[in-house]
């Protein structure tokens, strides 16, 4: 085969390949979209509902991210007198009416049937992250009154690469894990989710609860549209090399 056709053929395959690949992220892209539209309308079902009483105990084992995630309840349960938890944040994704930096008062509740519940009480505005701040913040919730409480499962965060690790002399995480957090800090076994709360409002206001309004991000058709644009950047690339090899 001369050099020429050895250079256009290979030049060719290459031109396939990169195509072949730009055109898959693109497809992929345009899949992402239809899952995050069917989770963007699944979530918005879940926070516009009417909370249900919390099922029991036994059934908890059943809960699972993808069905039950954000999903409002309703319970009775009594903050225990035991160390609550910060978590750190800078602000938040769910909660138009925090800004951060802060902390959140994570805290076990006692269930009527004697099972444990963490509840995610609500935002401490808590710049440098002080336990005495969060203490008073969180002690005149823990009083033995059993209360109401209207919130919405959550599930536990994981760590990535770059988490920080606990400071658990501060009570202080930088994730939403309550498992770890019961294991640390003496709450018992408690249940696989935990409640971000949204009432009642304490009077101080102070941790402060809300409802909840998810915004997903939604950029897979710009990003489908970039990956297609480069495909065809590429044919058109491919196509003026092969018209000057052509002509000379």
């Amino acid at each position: 085969m001369p050099v020429r056709k050895r250079s256009a053929f290979g030049l060719a395959l290459i031109t396939l390949i990169m195509v072949s690949v730009l055109t898959s992220l693109g497809v992929w892209q345009l899949h992402r979209r239809d899952e995050k539209h069917a989770l963007i309308a699944a979530l918005t079902e879940r926070l516009a509902a009417a909370p249900q009483a919390l099922a029991s105990s036994s059934a908890w084992t059943t809960f699972d991210p993808a069905h039950d995630e954000f999903r409002r309840v309703t319970l009775t349960g009594t903050f225990d007198a035991k160390p609550d938890a910060m978590v750190y944040s800078s602000g938040s994704a769910v909660r138009e009416d925090v800004s951060g930096p802060g902390t959140w008062a994570f805290m076990p509740a006692r269930l009527p049937d004697g099972s444990v519940v963490v509840i995610n009480a609500g935002f401490v505005q808590n710049t440098m992250q002080d336990r005495a701040q969060q203490d008073r913040a969180v002690t005149r919730l823990i009083n033995g009154t059993p209360q109401t409480l209207t919130g919405y499962i959550r599930f536990p965060e994981h760590p990535g690469w770059l988490t920080p690790h606990e400071d658990t002399a501060k009570r202080l995480w930088f994730l939403r894990d309550h498992v770890a957090m019961a294991r640390a800090l003496g709450w018992g076994t408690v249940a696989p989710f935990y409640i971000d709360l949204e009432s009642p409002i304490p009077e101080s206001g102070i941790p402060k609860p809300g409802p909840l309004v998810v915004h997903l991000k939604d950029d897979h058709m710009q990003y489908a549209i970039t990956w297609f644009g480069l495909a065809l950047v590429v044919v058109v690339a491919f196509g003026f090399w092969l018209a000057s090899q052509r002509r000379s």
